[in-house]
């Protein structure tokens, strides 16, 4: 299938339109028109490979919502015309003890991941979400519940399905005392589908300026994490913290908020933190943890939680060429709280006349 998108050609250089060939339909293959796609913190990581190991070009995006345009002969679980998602993996072994769970996140033999990815048939790189037509395994293909808004939807494919994971992980309910740290993305998603699970919610911010949004998004309590009194006084009052923050930070101050058998669970940071302080750990049998987006059972549960509750991101909706900027804007948290790319804005490249 001939498409065209978006793609990074090199770490320094701005994304610019390219032509590109997705599969040919395998048995279990859906092929689906993008229709938004969302603009995630580990676009912009991999476009400029601050992580070290982007293969160029690279088409990323990896919180697609789109329109089924043709499904393969074995395929069950999707037809033509049904609106659909796609998260951050679209394939894994399927046959070890994670992926038998529904944790195909966990794979033994590592997910494929949407973007920057190797296919496990052909050994191609995987393409995602910044173009105009995708190929997934049906397994890995979301349904969108009727009636949610198509064009909010895509950010709950990362940003939602990695802070509700671990809501579910440590049991969020009633009468559960929630923390989140950071409120971008990732954290106004947490502060949402928290609430949503009936849990009183405290944001930590490092000043006061952001106490009005997180009162708009739901949070019961806004606490000052350089406010030495206050964090004292709130000593042993969270059963879970959600750290969102995507930077390297310290931990510690954070560590003594969590009850006895609390958890800091990090959703945000990739690669090194700073080194914590044990002692809070071990008199309050406190733990930190590590969660990374969700399985498509989860996932799929975490969509339709969302459309009865009517829980949907913040978005700002841009066109294909303002990626770049809206990318610098990305790096000065210069957006509430996500951008969502109306993919109909994509046309064609041109070929010049032979």
């Amino acid at each position: 299938m001939k498409t065209y998108a978006y793609a990074a050609m090199a770490p320094e250089r701005p994304l610019a339109p390219f032509s590109f060939e997705r599969r040919a339909l395998r048995g279990n293959d859906v092929a689906i028109e993008i229709l938004y796609c969302g603009v995630c913190h580990s676009d912009l990581h991999t476009a400029r490979n601050d992580w070290s190991w982007t293969n160029y070009p690279v088409v990323v995006g990896h919180e697609i919502v789109g329109r089924v345009l043709q499904v393969g002969p074995d395929v069950t679980r999707h037809k033509v015309g049904d609106h659909v998602a796609v998260g951050t993996m679209v394939d894994s072994c399927q046959h070890c003890d994670q992926c038998h769970k529904g944790e195909e996140q966990l794979c033994r033999e590592g997910n494929t991941q949407t973007f920057g990815g190797v296919d496990r048939i052909s050994g191609e790189p995987t393409m995602g979400g910044y173009a105009k037509h995708i190929v997934v395994r049906e397994e890995f293909v979301l349904r969108v519940p009727e009636g949610m808004d198509l064009a909010k939807a895509g950010p709950l494919l990362c940003a939602g399905a990695t802070t509700y994971s671990p809501l579910r992980v440590w049991n969020v309910g009633p009468g559960s005392r929630v923390g989140v740290i950071g409120m971008g993305g990732l954290g106004h998603m947490a502060i949402k589908l928290a609430v949503a699970l009936g849990a009183s919610v405290t944001v930590l911010s490092r000043s006061a300026s952001k106490e009005s949004d997180a009162t708009e998004l739901g949070a019961d309590h806004f606490l000052i994490s350089s406010d030495n009194t206050a964090m004292d006084k709130a000593a042993s009052s969270f059963d879970l913290i959600i750290d969102t923050v995507p930077t390297k930070h310290d931990l510690t101050p954070y560590l003594p908020l969590l009850d006895v058998d609390g958890t800091l669970c990090i959703v945000g940071q990739i690669g090194p933190l700073d080194e914590i302080n044990s002692l809070p750990l071990l008199l309050g049998r406190r733990r930190v943890a590590g969660s990374a987006i969700a399985g498509i059972a989860q996932t799929q549960e975490m969509l339709d939680f969302c459309a009865r509750k009517n829980v949907l991101p913040e978005v700002e909706m841009i066109r294909i060429d303002q990626i770049n900027e809206a990318y610098e804007r990305l790096e000065r948290s210069d957006v509430r709280y996500r951008f969502v790319i109306d993919m109909a804005t994509l046309t064609e490249p041109q070929t010049e006349a032979a």
